[in-house]
């Protein structure tokens, strides 16, 4: 049943993914595992979230891996005196801008 419920989040068409979500609750629904009864209810109730995740095909792992970002620099740098400190480190790591320091010359890469 694991394997059939990551299978089915890979599927591209939406009504194929909803035919197989509502098989999918049927059995996890009748099943006599503990575990893939609690998943049911969950995956009822946000069940109109996930066929619109297949729909549109977007994720949050963009989202969640800059979080981890943040939390990591957070981490790293325990005992910051102020928010501002602390935000001027995650700007730079979490945003594609690139700054040039003082005295560093840049070298040109030529391609062939």
């Amino acid at each position: 049943m694991k394997e059939h419920l990551r299978l089915l989040l890979k599927l591209k068409d939406t009504e194929e993914a909803e035919t197989e979500l509502k098989r999918w609750l049927w059995r996890s629904s009748h099943s006599r595992i503990a575990a893939f009864k609690e998943l049911y209810k969950k995956i009822k109730r946000h069940k109109n979230h996930i066929l619109n995740t297949i729909r549109l095909g977007m994720s949050n792992a963009r989202i969640e891996a800059t979080n981890n970002k943040i939390k990591l620099i957070i981490r790293k740098a325990y005992g910051f005196r102020n928010i501002q400190n602390m935000l001027d480190r995650v700007y730079p790591v979490c945003s594609n801008l690139r700054v040039q320091l003082p005295n560093r010359k840049t070298k040109l890469v030529r391609s062939a």
